[in-house]
């Protein structure tokens, strides 16, 4: 049966490349779901919602925000989200995508969140090794950049960087490439199913509630003169 799904998008590289993969099997995407604060950044990352808007116009796809507060209590948290799947399916949805790699407690909540909705969660990038998946995005043209590091994790200075081989290749070994435990977040700028890529510029770099943030402003088009 083909798939009407909604992809659960953070912006980032594995949500691009989960993307990728449904409508390669042929799947209907629907659109985008996101989740942001006080309506004005990303949750987990920090990226302006302008810049998330960008990156839906740029995939075609319309994207659906829901808007939380922070810091967010659980019980808010799911009952916003609840809304939203419930939602989903009077339009006729029939599945989530989510692009989870091999954290086991995660899949389970989300799965746990869905049940009883009616939709079904879809992990399609589930359980390949991360190594093989980072360059599976870089030959694909994935282009991305670093948005918020947890320096207990990571380190801090990777923050503002393009996310590609060399930095890869600088990650200190329990690092997961694709950053799965949490050691960063990227903010995709181009890969497959793009029109254009979506131009960033790295204004800055900040220390907030213990993370790493590098602050990205859409990249103004030089004036014809």
């Amino acid at each position: 049966m083909t798939e009407r799904a909604w992809v659960s998008w953070s912006c980032g590289k594995d949500s691009a490349l989960a993307l990728a993969k449904i409508r390669a099997d042929g799947d209907d995407v629907v659109g985008l779901v996101t989740t942001v604060v006080n309506d004005a950044e990303v949750a987990g990352s920090g990226v302006p919602v302008e810049l998330l808007r960008r990156q839906a116009a740029a995939l075609g796809l319309p994207v659906e925000t829901v808007d939380l507060p922070w810091p967010c209590p659980n019980e808010v948290y799911e009952q916003r989200m609840s809304l939203v799947w419930r939602g989903m399916r009077r339009r006729g949805d029939t599945s989530v995508v989510f692009g989870d790699l091999f954290l086991t407690d995660i899949r389970a909540y989300r799965e746990q969140t869905l049940h009883g909705t009616g939709l079904t969660p879809l992990f399609p990038l589930w359980g390949r090794p991360t190594g093989e998946l980072a360059r599976e995005m870089l030959d694909l043209g994935t282009r991305a950049v670093v948005v918020c590091v947890d320096p207990a994790q990571a380190p801090p200075e990777i923050a503002g960087r393009t996310w590609d081989e060399d930095l890869l290749r600088d990650l200190p070994a329990d690092v997961d490439p694709c950053g799965e435990n949490g050691e960063f977040h990227t903010f995709v700028t181009d890969g497959p199913g793009f029109a254009a890529p979506v131009e960033i510029t790295v204004a800055g770099i900040a220390e907030r509630d213990g993370f790493v943030h590098a602050l990205l402003e859409p990249r103004q088009p030089v004036p014809v003169i």
